[in-house]
């Protein structure tokens, strides 16, 4: 199936979460490469950051079903996949505590879902949402990791950006999509960031649906990134250097009992994986010599 996917090139470009050789790395790139050239070519540049409400439990087995037929699964192979993923059941039991006694609910039929933990549910998901990528416009540009959905806007100048963010296209088209396809914006949790260089002025945008507004912002966390509106990767660092202090402590209190190979393993595991999560963004920012002074620290205690 993926490999049908592959050779009649199915799959949006924008979508980069369960796919072979494209990583959180590669989303978050392309994410900050569009604001770059946003800034480089002089234009207004905002994202709208989606969290998406039980994405993966909300998936409608018909319209799946009615999508897989549109992208070429069909006859043996389509009602191979119906029979995946109707006629599962399922029911909740509770165990008292202080009793062997159990109550059980009714067994009821699921309607929605793609199974999780199964290898075709990622790939099922990523068809569902594919033709999201086609609601944005020539001035939106969206980046999908899986659940995750971002929106880049850019405009060459004001009034135009803010109406094309706010009432006339970008944001009501995104939740159209999302009704139709019976799913649904966590507005609460949706945030909208305006990036800006030093030049830039800010202009306060109100973005909603349905009378609800959505959070405007100056950071939002992308993919396990602190992304600010400057594009600084200072807060990032702030949130990072007390992880690694801590990771620094641990090293400290393990090391009269364990080797040096042990404790090279636990620092791996433990402090390695966090600076090197991002490092091609902010390692060559001012505020990374806070990090590898750190790590020069947990050396220094491995090494004795």
């Amino acid at each position: 199936m993926y490999q049908h996917l592959i050779d009649n090139n199915i799959l949006v470009d924008e979508q980069f979460g369960f796919r072979t050789k494209l990583s959180t790395m590669a989303a978050t790139f392309n994410l900050i490469n569009e604001i770059i050239d946003a800034f480089n070519s002089k234009k207004i540049v905002g994202g709208i950051f989606c969290d998406l409400k039980k994405a993966f439990d909300s998936v409608d087995h018909d319209i799946l079903l009615s999508k897989l037929e549109f992208y070429g699964t069909r006859g043996k192979f389509k009602e191979l996949i119906k029979s995946f993923l109707t006629n599962r059941y399922q029911r909740v039991s509770i165990t008292s505590k202080n009793s062997c006694h159990s109550s059980f609910s009714k067994w009821r039929k699921i309607r929605c879902v793609v199974p999780q933990g199964s290898i075709l549910g990622p790939l099922l998901f990523l068809l569902y949402i594919n033709d999201l990528a086609r609601v944005s416009g020539s001035n939106h540009k969206p980046v999908l990791f899986a659940t995750d959905t971002s929106l880049i806007v850019t405009h060459l100048n004001h009034t135009d950006f803010s109406k094309e963010i706010t009432y006339k296209y970008v944001f009501n088209q995104l939740n159209k999509w999302f009704a139709a396809n019976l799913l649904s914006l966590n507005l609460k949790k949706t945030q909208y960031i305006q990036f800006r260089t030093k030049n830039t002025s800010v202009n306060e945008i109100s973005i909603g649906y349905n009378n609800t507004c959505i959070l405007n912002t100056s950071y939002t966390k992308f993919l396990g990134l602190v992304i600010t509106n400057s594009l600084s990767w200072k807060d990032h660092v702030t949130q990072l250097i007390p992880k690694l202090g801590k990771a620094c402590y641990v090293l400290r209190c393990i090391r009269p009992f364990m080797s040096q190979g042990a404790l090279k393993s636990v620092y791996y595991s433990y402090f390695h994986f966090l600076i090197t999560y991002g490092i091609i963004f902010l390692g060559n920012s001012s505020y990374s010599s806070h990090i590898f002074r750190l790590q020069k620290k947990a050396v220094r205690i491995i090494t004795g």
